[in-house]
C-alpha cells in the first residue's frame, strides 16, 4: 500500500531583530529577552510610539529574500535542478508605496529568477495571515500529490509607512513591550521577519536530509465580523484549529503547544483565549501556551512562516518559547500560559496560530518528522 504523500520541512532559514538564521530564533524564543529598541532607520519624533525589533543592519526586503530562499534551499540539500523544479509562493505588503520597489507579482518573479527556481510564483497580500496560507497551500499541493516540493519564503522590514499607521491607530504599545494574555497589556509591536522554508514529500529523505518537522494539519476561516476586531467569542479561529486538527485525524489533547497569534491586545487575545477553548475543550487550561510576538515582535504578512520556524524547531529540541512582558494573569484569557525560563516538553504537535484584519484566521499543525 502506497502511504498519501506528507508535507515535511527540510530547510528552513529565518531573520528577525534576534538575529540572522534559524538557530538564532531558536536561541531568542526560548531565552524570551524581548528585543524591542529605539527605531533608527526613519524619523519616529512625531510618534506617540518610537520603538520595535529592528535588525542593527539590514540590505533592502528583495536581498533579504533572495539570501533567505537561497539558504532555505541549501540547508534542504537542493542541487540546481532540484531547485529548478520549485515553485514560489511568496508572502509580502500588497501595497508598496511609489518608488518603494517592485510590486509583489514582479518581486516574485524576480526572487525566482535569481534564486534558480523554476518562475512559477504565486503571491499572498492577505496582511497577517498571507505566510501561514502560503504554508496551507504548498502542503496541500504536497499532500494531493502534485508537486514534490515547493519554497514559501515571506518578508516584512519595520517602515515609515505601517509604522505611522498602526500608531495611529493606537495598536502599538505605548510601554514599549508586548504583553501576550496577560493583565495590563497595552498593544503589539512591529518586527523586522524574514523567512523562507523547503516543503516537500518524501523526497528529502531520498536524498538522505531529515526534515525538521512535518505540517500535519491546516485549516483557514473567515469570521466576517468587523473590519479590525475579532469576533469576540472565537468561534473562526476556533473552526481553523478544529479544521487542522481534522485534516490530521487526531484529536485536541495530541497538541502539546500553542504558538498563539496573541499580539497583546485586550480585544484579539481574550478572542484567542476563547476559540482555544472552544476548540480544545478542557484540554485548553492545560496545553502550554506563548506568543513569540512578545520577544521577535509582529512581522505582518512574514509573521505565519517566522513563527512556524520557531515552532517547528521548538518542537524538535523539546523546548517551549517563553511568553515575555508577563505581569500577571487575566480573567478574559485563562490559558496555560508560559512564563518562566526553560520548560521542556515531549510533545510530538503543536499549533502555531495567526489571524489578520478582517478576520482571516489560519491554524498549522505542526508534528514531529
Amino acid at each position: 500500500m502506497v502511504e498519501a504523500p506528507v508535507a515535511q520541512l527540510t530547510g528552513m532559514h529565518a531573520v528577525s531583530a534576534l538575529g540572522r538564521g534559524a538557530d538564532a530564533q531558536l536561541a531568542g524564543v526560548l531565552a524570551g529577552v524581548p528585543a524591542f529598541g529605539p527605531v533608527g532607520r526613519f524619523d519616529t519624533a512625531a510618534r506617540r510610539v518610537t520603538v520595535a525589533a529592528t535588525l542593527p543592519e539590514v540590505g533592502t526586503l528583495p536581498d533579504e529574500l533572495a539570501a533567505a530562499i537561497d539558504a532555505a534551499c541549501r540547508a534542504a540539500g537542493l542541487n540546481g535542478a532540484q531547485r529548478a523544479a520549485c515553485a514560489l509562493l511568496l508572502a509580502v505588503h500588497g501595497g508598496p508605496a511609489p518608488g518603494a520597489g517592485p510590486t509583489p507579482t514582479v518581486l516574485a518573479g524576480q526572487l525566482a529568477t535569481r534564486c534558480g527556481l523554476s518562475g512559477r510564483t504565486r503571491v499572498y497580500t492577505s496582511a497577517c495571515v498571507s505566510a501561514s496560507t502560503a504554508v496551507a497551500d504548498a502542503a496541500a499541493q504536497i499532500t494531493r500529490g502534485d508537486v514534490e516540493r515547493v519554497v514559501v519564503a515571506a518578508g516584512y522590514l519595520v517602515e515609515p509607512d505601517q509604522f505611522a499607521l498602526f500608531d495611529a491607530g493606537r495598536a502599538l504599545a505605548v510601554d514599549g513591550a508586548v504583553r501576550p494574555f496577560s493583565a495590563g497589556r497595552r498593544g503589539l509591536l512591529l518586527g523586522d521577519g524574514v523567512a523562507a522554508v523547503v516543503l516537500e514529500s518524501s523526497a528529502g529523505r531520498r536524498r538522505g536530509v531529515d526534515p525538521v518537522a512535518t505540517v500535519a494539519g491546516w485549516g483557514r476561516t473567515g469570521d466576517a465580523f468587523h473590519p479590525c476586531q475579532p469576533e469576540p467569542g472565537g468561534t473562526g479561529l476556533a473552526r481553523a484549529v478544529d479544521g487542522a486538527l481534522r485534516r490530521a485525524a487526531l484529536p485536541p489533547q495530541a497538541v502539546g503547544y500553542v504558538n498563539a497569534n496573541a499580539t497583546g491586545t485586550a480585544q484579539s487575545d481574550a478572542a484567542e483565549a476563547a476559540a482555544l477553548h472552544r476548540a480544545l475543550g478542557g484540554h485548553a487550561r492545560r496545553v502550554p501556551v506563548s506568543s513569540t510576538k512578545s520577544v521577535h515582535g509582529h512581522a505582518l504578512e512574514a509573521s505565519g512562516l517566522l513563527e512556524l520556524v520557531v515552532t517547528a524547531l521548538a518542537l524538535r529540541h523539546g523546548e517551549l518559547p517563553v511568553n515575555a512582558g508577563w505581569l500577571g494573569p487575566d480573567d478574559s484569557c485563562p490559558v496555560n500560559v508560559v512564563t518562566d525560563g526553560l520548560q521542556r516538553t515531549t510533545a510530538t504537535h503543536a499549533l502555531t496560530l495567526n489571524s489578520a484584519f478582517g478576520g482571516a484566521n489560519t491554524a498549522l499543525l505542526v508534528g514531529a518528522p
